[in-house]
């Protein structure tokens, strides 16, 4: 596969002159490239849309080029069906631990709020809904299709899923990245990027910031500090209560892509590993909404 995409990007109408591109590691959604050509670097996103995961190109670039408008994400220099070429960041990809430092999450809380805020300013065209508990229930749907090895947990975990998305109830709608893993940020010495908009659509801030704290494993005092940044005062029981559950929808919602992924995906990645990992998590998560 990665062979074929290699051609595939070594064809494509914008380069000045014959490049080579290098794959580049971290991504489990797509097959992504670094390409050097004519004393610049690019990054090349190569895939079509994937129905099963909400993820649709065209929706992908509107979300990129009004990400750039709004100053928060690389600009689009080239797109065609199938690939999308990016200005390369040079800079430091972040990790959890660099996502949980004080001196990092002021400035990561106000690219959010650009993100939410800022964004839809600059959108264009059709835009997705990003509704987690829509995917949870198309990835359940996808997963009794495939005969998933996980079939017989997903009776509990779509009731799991019914309760918390009642417990949620109204939300305020915004537009959100809703995949805030540590590696689409990248600081280049002097400001935040954010990347990687195969997911984004119109969600409740809750998403985010739960996706954000349950991806960075955040402790309960980085999340009242993650919220009382975000909304401008401290947290009451009731916000603290959606937010947790949330944060559970979130963690589901990564554990269930992974099972959907076990089941279709052609990328060399152990997704039983992650599957696994990222139910623990939601497990223990869900026992502590519980409590509470």
């Amino acid at each position: 596969m990665t062979e074929l995409a290699k051609a595939f990007v070594e064809g494509l109408s914008f380069w000045k002159g014959k490049v080579d591109p290098q794959p580049l590691s971290g991504g489990i959604t797509n097959v992504n490239f670094v390409v050097e050509d004519a004393g610049e670097k690019y990054v090349v996103r190569v895939g079509g849309d994937i129905p099963l995961h909400q993820v649709m190109r065209f929706n992908e670039l509107a979300a990129s080029r009004a990400a750039h408008a709004a100053g928060v994400s690389p600009d689009v220099l080239y797109a065609e069906p199938g690939a999308l070429v990016l200005r390369f960041i040079e800079g430091n990809t972040f990790t959890p631990e660099d996502v949980r430092k004080p001196e990092n999450l002021a400035a990561i809380v106000d690219i959010v709020r650009r993100v939410h805020h800022d964004v839809p300013k600059y959108l264009r065209g059709p835009s997705l809904v990003f509704w987690v508990f829509h995917v949870l229930r198309d990835y359940a749907g996808t997963l009794r299709d495939g005969d998933s090895r996980m079939v017989p947990e997903l009776p509990r975990l779509m009731e799991i899923a019914d309760t918390l998305e009642f417990e949620i109830g109204p939300i305020d709608l915004v537009y959100g990245h809703n995949d805030l893993l540590a590696a689409n940020l990248i600081d280049d010495g002097e400001r935040l990027w954010l990347i990687d908009w195969d997911y984004a659509g119109f969600n409740s801030p809750l998403f985010d910031l739960s996706n954000l704290a349950s991806n960075n494993e955040f402790t309960p005092d980085m999340e009242d500090w993650l919220l009382q940044a975000y909304f401008g005062e401290p947290p009451d029981g009731g916000l603290r209560r959606r937010f947790a559950a949330m944060k559970c929808a979130s963690l589901l919602r990564e554990t269930m892509w992974s099972m959907v992924q076990e089941i279709h995906s052609d990328l060399d990645f152990d997704f039983v590993a992650y599957t696994t990992g990222n139910l623990e998590r939601f497990e223990r998560a869900h026992k502590d909404y519980q409590a509470s």
